[in-house]
């Protein structure tokens, strides 16, 4: 069974520290998180970005250095621990070079109306995932699919995660969770940042971790078949999207329980 198929069978989860820090986090984050997953029988992708290339500030932190570096640390991780690993791209051009290591590519919701990259991330054959825009409806990602579906891949996810609320602010539709599934792909909740304070800290994005919990079982009850959510060891010291991500100990409280919703609910649909 390939991954995309084992995405389809079954709850999985996307998660990781929001950046790639240094090889030392990033290592140890992905082997807690496996360790939680399988404790859980929940398929489990690690994520974190080589590059953030679209964060608030010029002086913010974008990565782990050269895409280079930062693509070996994934492979190292997807080599020790044998688990699948994501990341963003930012450009068409990246498309081809991460695809030569990681098993999902990502593009970030502010390009996911660029015809250009998701038809590069489409042609590398890869599993991509693309979170839809915060100014994006939800049936608009009609089109994205058709984008995508364009060049004959079809291994897609789709990721809701919050619309933007005025200035500073994301809330979520909980119904575009059903309406983006009738287009035939798996839909993702991101939990972590549908809680996001964009440019709320002025120089930085802010947010509000305390409400992780309760979108993420509202999205899994509302029919999401995975999870996305950034873990970082100490959120409060991380370089990155701090504020919204949670820590190891929540991330496995989450996920129990969010395991426990999904085969409730599959269960009584079977």
């Amino acid at each position: 069974m390939d991954l995309y198929d084992k995405i389809r069978a079954g709850f999985f989860v996307i998660a990781g520290p929001c950046v790639i820090e240094s090889r030392e986090l990033a290592m140890s984050a992905a082997f807690e998180l496996k360790e939680i997953c399988a404790a859980l029988g929940i398929t489990f992708i690690y994520k974190s970005s080589y590059d953030k290339a679209n964060r608030t500030s010029i002086n913010s932190f974008r990565g782990a250095g050269p895409s280079e570096h930062g693509l070996q640390i994934l492979n190292d991780i997807r080599e020790k621990y044998n688990v699948a690993v994501l990341t963003d791209i930012h450009s068409a051009e990246e498309a081809a070079i991460a695809s030569e290591v990681v098993d999902i590519i990502q593009i970030p919701a502010l390009l996911s109306r660029q015809t250009d990259i998701i038809i590069a991330a489409s042609n590398t054959g890869k599993t991509v995932n693309i979170k839809k825009g915060q100014f994006m409806a939800p049936w608009d990602v009609k089109n994205v699919v058709a984008k995508f579906t364009s060049t004959g891949n079809t291994k897609l996810l789709i990721t809701e995660r919050g619309t933007t609320f005025g200035y500073g602010n994301l809330v979520v539709d909980f119904r575009g969770i059903p309406i983006m599934k009738q287009y035939g792909h798996p839909v993702v909740f991101d939990a972590t940042h549908s809680v996001q304070l964009p440019g709320g800290l002025g120089n930085a994005s802010g947010g509000e971790r305390k409400y992780v919990p309760t979108l993420a079982r509202a999205g899994v009850a509302a029919g999401c078949d995975g999870l996305f959510m950034e873990v970082h060891p100490e959120p409060d010291k991380a370089l990155c999207d701090g504020p919204n991500m949670i820590n190891f100990e929540t991330a496995k409280s989450v996920l129990k329980v969010s395991k426990s919703i999904y085969d409730l609910i599959n269960s009584k649909s079977s």
